[in-house]
């Protein structure tokens, strides 16, 4: 152990960027996952912390958010012989002063759910109180306070209503703490769904009447779905959305890490191939070779993983006291994702130090003894073209390979993420120019576009403008299928206008009353059905009575019901998603949309232009900024790697150029050439490697149609430049170590 130690701090410098180069993956992993593992405790404290025995709710719905039961259920099931006490609750997002994203509760005053809350600073809703104070009451969480710096008797702005904060709340589950309670009739009319809640708490007079409550709710209401808190609490999927985005990440940073450690450890063999072929002369085994070069990866990766955790943790420390992220806290950073972070990073030292091990391993000594340097030990032939850049590359080729296959795979992920959200942009762009429309139109101040509700009465204005030819409202939501098939997208449209024009029928009739569906080719193949054929999402059946085709990728995996059965289905009466415009004269767009603005509660867009503006390919854009940051320097330290080991491999040539006379800035120039050369190439290579994922995308049943890459000049232009900033950043401080090297010293380096 002690020889792993003296070999590591040897080369402190290359030691380091290894070290944090796998920090930063690991710190990513641990952010990641606590955001799954804060919203994995959060539905857990929601569904099981009120003590109920049953919980009431609309099946298959993706995220709670989602789920609406009309709230006249709730005064039946008061009256059923088994029930003690029963309670609704609402749950949302939306944008609030200071937040992106904050989830919103909301309660009836005298809810049993409410004793869980304990209020640590002003009243609590019940309070007799609240309501005389100037604004509507809220109570805020703890977390949430401290990161927008609030406390009772403070304001806070949720959508276009201001609140007035009557206490502070603590649960003890971060998710909830990070939120904001609310009066349920409040929050209903906040998140446009009047007389609905996302589900009911039922307390039973006595635990054995379950099934007998079972049996009457599946006779009166068998579009619901009665279950247990921690069965449901196990149905929820969005937390494993975010688990399994964490695991592709945490397989992304292996890859990564693991081809970079590689590299790494490659050269210390190439380095110390002659020191290799002594221990191996004073009788060091194969195995005893192996096990060292493996314990230095080991050893690296592990010491990156506990400077990546405890980055990680500072992270969440930072977050959690400047804005509000779905819980995010220090206590979501469970010993498990700790324990996960570490697995990671072994795997990752096996994985990046088996080769070399193995090459060291089998150095025979007498050649390794011969050794002179370069990459193989081997004679190298220069190639017929190239300057002294090319020619450098050309003869470490394992290095270089293995470096441009870093940069590669991190250019290529990012190439492949840009495609497939400017697919997602083209796809709702093609929602309004399939229908011929110029301006779409959707609620303002919301934090995702699922979350818009739109009131009819402001769509109605917009269609008494004399500029307005017509307008098509679009409500749209998304459920799960039975038996874990996927997802279907489901869209409402009102029969008959200029919107449903897009849908082209090839099988059957297009939607002429509710309780019809018009199903896209792609789930019907998948599903199994056909005209005539009814399907059940969420408890509700409808009929299908015809199959269509449309210019839109995604659309062909669900279908289409009148806009009143998608605002019932959704729990939003008379409340669209969106709105496509159609002008009398398209000129006059940009003016109409100027006046449509002056809205309250709307905000509207050119057709072409509306997709950018939405909060959620907003928050795309900025998560595509932080990879992209992120990937900058990951890679950019794998480049100065490389490069650095170069400089100390040809000390004595750099010493001799030096004495025959190049100046520093020549040397400078020389090793920021081969750095951008290599980030070029290794940019080439990711555009390769982004086609072939792409590729493979497309190809992936379901996964292709609703995740279609489109490819813009902008995205290799991007890829070109981010390779370009690699070989900067990765080549300047090798390249300014070179120009430090003084000729008699550097050439008698050994």
């Amino acid at each position: 152990m002690n020889i792993i130690f003296r070999n590591l701090l040897r080369r402190k410098t290359r030691t380091l960027i290894s070290v944090v180069g796998i920090s930063i993956g690991v710190a990513a992993i641990i952010l990641l996952g606590a955001m799954s593992k804060g919203l994995e405790a959060g539905y857990s404290s929601i569904l099981t912390g009120t003590k109920a025995d049953l919980i009431l709710s609309q099946p298959d719905a993706v995220e709670l958010s989602y789920s609406s039961v009309d709230e006249s259920v709730g005064k039946e099931l008061e009256n059923m012989p088994e029930v003690a006490e029963v309670t609704g609750m609402i749950e949302g997002f939306l944008q609030s002063e200071g937040a992106f994203y904050m989830f919103l509760f909301g309660y009836p005053e005298d809810s049993f759910a409410l004793e869980r809350f304990t209020i640590k600073e002003g009243i609590s809703l019940s309070d007799k109180t609240a309501h005389t104070q100037r604004g509507k009451p809220l109570i805020l969480g703890s977390a949430a306070a401290e990161a927008l710096k609030k406390k009772a008797g403070d304001t806070l702005r949720a959508g276009e209503t201001v609140f007035r904060i009557v206490g502070i709340y603590e649960t003890g589950d971060a998710f909830e703490d990070s939120g904001a309670v609310l009066n349920l009739h409040d929050a209903q009319e906040l998140l446009g769904k009047p007389r609905q809640v996302s589900l009911f708490y039922i307390r039973l007079k006595d635990p054995q009447l379950r099934a007998r409550l079972q049996a009457r709710v599946e006779r009166l209401w068998p579009n619901l779905e009665l279950a247990g808190t921690r069965e449901l609490a196990d149905k929820q999927i969005f937390d494993d959305m975010m688990g399994a985005y964490t695991m592709v990440f945490a397989g992304l940073a292996i890859i990564l890490g693991g081809v970079g450690m590689m590299n790494a450890q490659l050269m210390s063999v190439f380095e110390r191939t002659r020191e290799i072929g002594v221990l191996r002369a004073v009788g060091w085994s194969s195995r005893r070779v192996l096990g060292m070069i493996l314990g230095e990866s080991l050893l690296v990766c592990i010491a990156g993983g506990a400077l990546g955790v405890g980055l990680g943790y500072s992270g969440l420390v930072a977050i959690s006291k400047v804005t509000v992220m779905m819980g995010m806290s220090p206590d979501s950073m469970t010993p498990g994702l700790v324990a996960q972070a570490m697995v990671t990073v072994v795997i990752l030292g096996l994985v990046g130090g088996l080769y070399p091990a193995w090459r060291a391993s089998r150095l025979q000594p007498v050649e390794a003894l011969r050794y002179e340097g370069g990459s193989t030990g081997q004679r190298v032939k220069r190639i017929r073209f190239g300057d002294m850049a090319i020619q450098s590359l050309r003869q470490r080729s394992v290095r270089t390979l293995l470096t441009l296959s870093v940069i590669a795979i991190t250019v290529g992920a990012l190439m492949a993420f840009q495609a497939v959200l400017d697919g997602a942009a083209e796809s709702f762009t093609q929602i309004a120019l399939g229908a011929d429309a110029e301006i779409m139109v959707r609620q303002a101040n919301i934090s995702d576009t699922s979350t818009s509700a739109l009131d009819e009465r402001v769509v109605d204005r917009i269609a008494a403008m004399p500029e307005v030819a017509g307008v098509s409202g679009l409500a749209f939501t998304a459920v799960v299928l039975p038996e874990g098939k996927g997802f279907f997208i489901l869209q409402g449209y009102q029969p008959g206008t200029f919107a449903m024009k897009r849908f082209h029928i090839i099988e059957g009739e297009t939607l002429t009353r509710n309780r019809q569906m018009i199903i896209g080719k792609q789930m019907a193949d998948s599903l199994n059905k056909g005209v005539g054929d009814t399907i059940v999402l969420s408890g509700v059946r409808f009929q299908i009575v015809g199959i269509y085709e449309s210019s839109v990728s995604w659309e062909g995996l669900g279908g289409v019901i009148t806009l009143r059965d998608a605002q019932t289905f959704m729990g939003r009466p008379r409340k669209v998603t969106m709105v496509t415009v159609k002008l009398k004269d398209p000129s006059q767009a940009s003016a109409v949309v100027d006046k449509i603005n002056r809205m309250p509660d709307a905000a509207a867009a050119l057709a072409g232009e509306f997709i950018r503006q939405t909060p959620d390919m907003q928050a795309s854009g900025a998560l595509m900024n932080g990879i992209s940051m992120l990937a900058i320097i990951v890679g950019g330290l794998g480049v100065m790697n490389t490069m650095l080991m170069s400089v100390f491999e040809r000390t004595r040539e750099i010493g001799v150029l030096r004495a025959v006379g190049w100046r520093r800035r020549a040397v400078m120039s020389l090793i920021l050439r081969e750095a951008v050369l290599l980030a070029l190439l290794g940019g080439l290579g990711g555009m390769i490697f982004a086609l072939v994922v792409s590729f493979g995308i497309m190809n992936a049943p379901m996964m292709g149609d609703m995740l279609k890459p489109v490819w813009s000049a902008g995205t290799f232009i991007q890829a070109i430049l981010i390779s370009l900033v690699l070989g900067a950043l990765g080549g300047f401080y090798p390249a300014y170590r070179a120009t430090r090297l003084q000729p008699v010293e550097a050439l008698r380096y050994e």
